[in-house]
């Protein structure tokens, strides 16, 4: 979902209000050259907002890359991959170093489902659970530690 400017200037003001973590980028050398980046928030229970340094994952090359070959992940730092329409969605973690919690997104900007710790090089398929818009890939745990869940609106700013 696009937040509104004024949308984005109250989610940047509560941002340096309310406790959230600063994001951290990633490293030179890590296989995200090239990659749009931006920032995305997530408005949880409480209400929290979090703020995430966000690389999106638009070209087909991109989708198909993702997070491959990269070997760590800062903690306030995800890819999203987006959908051009409501799909049902199936993920694998191949040649994916890092375990991931997987955050799928429906229409509506609420997290619908969350595939939590996926196990890193597997090839087992991770299926979004019905129709979503696009996956926001966090580190493992992160959903649990910072009390991420369905129905956590998130916001592309």
């Amino acid at each position: 979902m696009r937040a509104s400017p004024r949308l984005a200037a109250w989610a940047l003001a509560v941002a340096l209000w309310v406790p959230c973590g600063a994001a951290v980028g990633l490293e030179p050398g890590h296989l995200v050259a090239g990659f749009a980046r931006g920032l995305a928030l997530l408005e949880t229970q409480g209400p929290r907002c979090l703020l995430i340094e966000t690389y999106f994952a638009n070209t087909a090359e991109q989708r198909g890359q993702g997070l491959m070959f990269v070997e760590s992940l800062g903690e306030f730092e995800g890819m999203y991959f987006r959908s051009a329409f409501p799909v049902e969605l199936s993920m694998w973690m191949k040649n994916t170093l890092v375990p991931l919690d997987m955050l799928f997104i429906r229409e509506d900007g609420t997290v619908g489902h969350i595939a939590r710790d996926t196990p890193p090089l597997s090839t087992d398929r991770i299926r979004s659970h019905g129709e979503v818009v696009g996956v926001l890939e966090l580190n493992a745990g992160f959903a649990w530690r910072w009390r991420v869940e369905p129905g956590t609106r998130l916001w592309l700013l």
